[in-house]
């Protein structure tokens, strides 16, 4: 057997060092729980930031994947088959809007919202060619391609990148008045994470979401909401923008919508923002691909019982009673909704997630000082207390 310690030399030696992760090398899963390659076991608290939302190895999920893979997983987009229509037709239902683009990773989302906001702001608005400008917030994590980090307030993500993507503005998170002033007759589209989730799981003030809401109205721009790692049943409600009863005008959505699965991503919105798009102007060769949308169709269906929304509710509500009491001189601040939480240490958390580690819980720190919690909606709750235990002792050593 290879051993840890030969499979991360091999890591090492040959991968790329864009990330730092635990010293642990995953072999399997199932439910909550994952299985290192000495046969040590670990209950999962990050669910892969949001994309495993329903657990490893969900029976629904794996068994949607089995069948389409015997039959077709790839045609590209010359082709139409039998599992798109019904896909972008439930998607588009269970986001309340016209029109689904389907895509692969959350950044490809991104992206493709950001031009469809800029095409819609010209041909439809009638902004000036080049001029339209997006307004974005302080903390934001929307992706890391080129343009994306152009907007980036986070240095790791953005130095050394330049030159950078013109044509947005960035404000403090929160600020209603700034978001104001940023506002003119060139402004296409806002857009915003309901909570942030790399900047260590922010909640917006109470009301920020529905004055978002009522300025891109006033102002003819639109509302666009990445709920890629706080939407489908994270925070308690399908999508976290419902904790203030609003709609944006347009969805992004990405990670568990591919069930922990694969790649799969979205934006959603009404025909006459996605009706910009004609054929050759925008596409993905693996974006919609029959495999992604068998999948995709078994998460909407799942999310439709309302089951995992009421299990993040619950299991939330009890998780952040437990994190509230955690002593405060150790825990400055935890923020969060449903079974999603930042955990704001007085020290720095990289030590904090290593001892969790070596207590059989993985979590992971975020900008230096915040512990991130978001297991899979599946966990159970003697599991959950049994993490949030072993977070006591780790606290304190």
């Amino acid at each position: 057997m290879t051993t840890t310690d030969e499979l991360r030399a091999m890591s090492e030696e040959h991968s790329a060092h864009n990330y730092h992760p635990l010293p642990i090398v995953v072999a399997s899963a199932d439910g909550a729980w994952l299985t290192d390659v000495e046969g040590n076991r670990y209950l999962d608290m990050l669910a892969a930031y949001s994309a495993v939302n329903f657990g490893h190895g969900n029976p629904r999920l794996t068994e949607a994947a089995r069948r389409q893979l015997d039959r077709v997983t790839l045609v590209s987009r010359a082709f139409e088959h039998d599992q798109f229509g019904p896909f972008v037709t439930e998607l588009a239902d269970l986001c309340g809007k016209d029109m689904v683009l389907p895509m692969n990773s959350g950044a490809e989302a991104v992206e493709t919202a950001l031009k469809t906001a800029r095409k819609w702001g010209y041909e439809v608005r009638g902004v000036p060619a080049d001029q339209a400008n997006i307004i974005t917030f302080e903390g934001n994590f929307h992706g890391r391609t080129t343009t994306i980090i152009s907007f980036s307030t986070d240095p790791d993500a953005k130095d050394s990148y330049g030159p950078y993507t013109p044509g947005f503005r960035t404000v403090p998170y929160g600020d209603v008045d700034a978001l104001k002033a940023a506002m003119d007759d060139l402004t296409v589209g806002v857009l915003i994470e309901p909570i942030q989730g790399e900047a260590g799981v922010n909640v917006p003030p109470s009301g920020f979401l529905r004055a978002v809401r009522e300025l891109c109205a006033e102002n003819g721009a639109l509302m666009i909401a990445d709920e890629i790692q706080s939407g489908l049943g994270r925070t308690g409600t399908t999508f976290a923008v419902e904790h203030e009863d609003i709609v944006p005008d347009v969805y992004i959505l990405g990670k568990a919508l591919g069930g922990g699965i694969m790649p799969v991503s979205a934006v959603v919105a009404d025909r006459d923002v996605l009706g910009v798009f004609k054929p050759g102007q925008h596409g993905s060769t693996f974006g919609g691909n029959p495999l992604a949308c068998a999948i995709g169709r078994e998460v909407i269906a799942m999310l439709r019982t309302g089951e995992y929304q009421e299990r993040s509710r619950t299991l939330g509500a009890h998780m952040h009673e437990r994190l509230g009491a955690l002593p405060g001189d150790v825990v400055r601040e935890v923020r969060g909704r449903g079974l999603w939480a930042g955990v704001e240490l007085a020290g720095p958390a990289r030590p904090v997630s290593e001892r969790l580690m070596g207590l059989g819980v993985l979590a992971k720190e975020t900008h230096e000082t915040t512990i991130r919690l978001a297991p899979p909606l599946v966990i159970g709750r003697e599991d959950l207390d049994w993490a949030l235990d072993r977070l006591e002792i780790a606290l304190k050593d």
